[in-house]
């Protein structure tokens, strides 16, 4: 993933330009309490946790978010244990912003993070 440069001014800027610590701290907690309910009689709590069978029931995916699954996993040749990984971290993103269903764009954030993830430890 490239992240491009930043202006100086934006960086030296006395502007608070972000989200709150304790406007993400309500957001995580909140996730969390959905993970917990989505696995209460699983013994765990986290979507980390999923196994496959729970990731095809609780990460599914529309057509959008499928075809951008679909385009990565064959560009990137991304293994099956990369497939799952990616759709944990999108139920997750789907949970911090308070979705029920996995978004696209949860989809294609969580496809970014996989691919960092190879930059960095391959």
């Amino acid at each position: 993933m490239e992240v491009p440069l930043v202006d100086f001014r934006e960086l030296s800027s006395n502007t608070n330009v972000g989200e709150a610590s304790e406007v993400i701290r309500q957001r995580v907690v909140a996730a969390r309490q959905i993970q917990h309910e989505r696995f209460r009689r699983c013994g765990h709590s986290t979507n980390s946790a999923m196994n496959s069978r729970q990731v095809r029931q609780h990460c599914q995916l529309d057509a959008e978010a499928t075809g951008y699954l679909e385009q990565a996993m064959e560009e990137m040749s991304f293994s099956a244990r990369a497939h799952d990984r990616i759709h944990k971290v999108a139920r997750t993103l789907a949970d911090l912003a308070g979705s029920t269903n996995i978004r696209p764009q949860d989809i294609l954030e969580a496809i970014q993070y996989r691919s960092l993830d190879r930059k960095l430890f391959s």
